[in-house]
């Protein structure tokens, strides 16, 4: 679809982060897939945002026949409301019978998906930025980017995949492109699975709130992506998902490094599900966050 995001004329964007839904079979005999289903249809409901981003993790695929169907599953509540919604991969969603490009191309089926494959000599799948228009729908007023944070590191490294330098130039480009058309750097969010190195940096720094309940699963390579956004000064925030024991959001440099809450109950976890929102402020560069709950509560 034509890509409809615009503030509203209240000045204000909002964005409902759903992430590590960690659909299984996607059969509807799976009590826990029932639940996450139920809570995102909730969710939307109560929050009515302008767009949905799923933050990878969205179905299981080692071990399951066909991933597509739990992935169809895990997106349906977006595909419902009829709202606008994009995505990223997370590690899960393809290390089994299926590929990042056979998932993008279901969840390209629904008329609502704004996710792109990007730039095919990039590394992985789902590199795409989308401007937010001012709310007199003519210039751009924001700038989210959404990345492929990749899977596992080659054996010999360990660990978890890292974004990689051509992505990172991909974003600086992109940025500059902006920069330019607007006269200055647009106001960004960024969007991706795997949390950078700086979530643990950010976290012993101590200015941070909410909760830290395991190891930040970070690649074990830095490839300088928060330098950069630092350098171009366009990007406010991140939000990542994987740790689903972490919930917390912590300001480094001017970036604020913030973690979904898990969504999904076919996974570990001691947090109670939900999810995050994040509402943007048209010609400011601010944003506020909240946590919207399963039981209906909303916590700061």
């Amino acid at each position: 679809m034509a890509n409809p995001l615009t503030f509203r004329e209240d000045g204000t964007f909002k964005i409902l982060q759903f992430t590590d839904v960690h659909i299984g079979d996607g059969t509807d005999g799976e009590e826990q897939d029932r639940q996450a289903v139920a809570l995102m249809e909730r969710l939307i409901e109560q929050e009515r945002p302008d767009l949905i981003v799923y933050t990878g993790d969205l179905c299981w695929s080692h071990g399951i026949e066909d991933p597509r169907r739990g992935l169809r599953l895990a997106i349906s509540p977006a595909v419902r409301s009829g709202l606008p919604w994009a995505a990223v991969f997370g590690n899960h969603d393809a290390e089994g019978s299926v590929t990042r490009e056979q998932l993008m191309d279901v969840m390209r089926e629904s008329a609502g998906c704004l996710a792109e494959p990007g730039p095919a000599d990039l590394s992985g799948v789902g590199n795409y930025a989308l401007p937010v228009r001012g709310s007199d729908g003519e210039k751009e007023a924001a700038m989210l980017y959404f990345l492929d944070s990749g899977c596992e590191a080659p054996e010999h490294i360990g660990g978890y995949e890292w974004i990689h330098g051509d992505q990172v130039e991909w974003y600086a480009q992109v940025s500059r492109e902006a920069a330019k058309r607007s006269g200055a750097p647009l106001p960004s969010l960024a969007f991706f699975h795997i949390p950078l190195p700086e979530y643990e940096e950010v976290w012993r720094a101590g200015i941070i709130s909410g909760n830290k309940y395991e190891r930040v699963c970070a690649p074990k390579l830095n490839s300088g992506l928060f330098a950069k956004m630092v350098e171009m000064g366009d990007v406010m925030a991140v939000f990542a998902g994987h740790d689903h024991d972490n919930d917390y959001v912590g300001a480094l440099h001017g970036i604020s490094l913030c973690y979904g809450r898990t969504t999904g109950y076919n996974c570990y976890g001691r947090l109670q599900r939900g999810a995050r929102v994040i509402e943007l402020a048209e010609g400011k560069r601010e944003f506020r966050t909240w946590l919207r709950l399963d039981d209906g509560t909303v916590r700061l």
